[in-house]
C-alpha cells in the first residue's frame, strides 16, 4: 500500500465505502479507510474522522501519520480547504502549497518521545517536489485555475481568524490560511513520507471578502470540488512514474 490520502473538510470519502481499518498507534487508534485507486490500493484517512467529528486542534496528528507509515505507506495526498488572503488567489481555485507559516500552539507536534535523543529535522522545503509537480501539472492539464505554489498559515482554531491576524499573515508572506495543516506535514517527514498538499480556496479570509465567515460557505465550495479533487489524485495515481525527489528517509538521531 505505497499511497496514503488525507481527506480534509469536505472530504471524507475516496472510492466506494470500504469497511474502517482501526491502526493501533503508540499515540492512539487511528481508522484508515482501504480503497482501490487506478488498479493500487489506497489508504484514505479522514482527517477530522468520518463525520467530521473532530475539530482541528484535537485531530490526532501523530496517530494518523503513524498508522500511514505502517501499513507501508510511503506518498501521502492531503487536502486543506483555505480562506485566500492573497488577491491573486481567489475563491474556487487551487494551490499546490510549498511553505507554510506555524501560528499553533499545544499541539503535540513530534512522533520522538521525551526519552529519545534530540532530532533537528530540516524543514527547508516541507512538501515533496515530486508529488507538488505532478499535481501541478495533473490539475493543468484538467484546465483547472491552479496556483503551484503558496505559503499556508495554519491557525490555532476552532475559530476563525480575526481581521487584524489576517493582515498580518500577508504582511509576512502568507498566501492561504488554514487549521490543519501543521503538525501534519512536519511529523510526515519524520516518518519519512514524501508528502504534498492540495489547498482548495473556499472563501476570502476574513476582511476580505466584506462579510461574515461561516463554516457553511467552506462546506459548500467544497462539495463543488470535492469531484475534481478525486479525479486529480487519481490521475497523479495512475499516472506516477518513480522519480528521485530529495525528501529525506524517516528522521533518526
Amino acid at each position: 500500500m505505497d499511497w496514503g490520502i488525507i481527506g480534509g473538510t469536505g472530504f471524507y470519502s475516496f472510492a466506494e465505502p470500504s469497511a474502517a481499518q482501526d491502526v493501533a498507534t503508540p499515540f492512539g487508534e487511528a481508522q484508515v479507510f482501504p480503497a482501490e485507486i487506478a488498479g493500487q490500493e489506497v489508504a484514505f484517512l479522514p482527517r477530522h474522522g468520518a463525520h467530521h467529528a473532530l475539530p482541528p486542534h484535537l485531530v490526532n496528528y501523530r496517530a494518523n501519520i503513524w498508522a500511514l507509515r505502517a501499513l507501508g505507506v510511503r506518498r501521502v495526498l492531503a487536502t486543506a480547504a483555505v480562506g485566500s488572503l492573497n488577491p491573486t488567489m481567489r475563491p474556487g481555485q487551487f494551490a499546490v502549497l510549498d511553505q507554510f507559516l506555524d501560528f499553533t500552539h499545544g499541539r503535540p507536534a513530534t512522533l520522538f518521545q521525551e526519552e529519545e535523543p534530540v532530532v533537528h529535522l530540516d524543514m527547508t522545503e516541507p512538501y515533496c517536489p515530486a508529488l507538488r509537480q505532478a499535481l501541478a501539472v495533473t490539475g493543468t492539464a484538467r484546465g483547472r485555475w491552479l496556483h503551484d505554489r503558496g505559503t499556508y498559515v495554519c491557525t490555532e482554531g476552532p475559530r476563525f481568524e480575526t481581521a487584524a491576524e489576517i493582515r498580518m499573515f500577508a504582511q509576512v508572506g502568507g498566501d492561504v490560511v488554514g487549521m490543519t495543516g501543521v503538525p501534519e506535514v512536519v511529523l510526515a517527514r519524520e516518518a519519512g513520507l514524501c508528502y504534498a498538499c492540495l489547498a482548495i480556496i473556499t472563501n476570502w479570509a476574513a476582511g476580505i471578502g466584506g462579510r461574515p465567515l461561516t463554516h457553511e460557505e467552506v462546506t459548500a465550495e467544497m462539495a463543488r470540488q470535492v469531484e475534481e479533487v478525486r479525479q486529480i489524485f487519481a490521475e497523479v495515481i495512475r499516472g506516477w512514474r518513480q522519480v528521485t525527489c530529495p525528501c529525506p528517509g524517516p528522521a533518526h538521531a
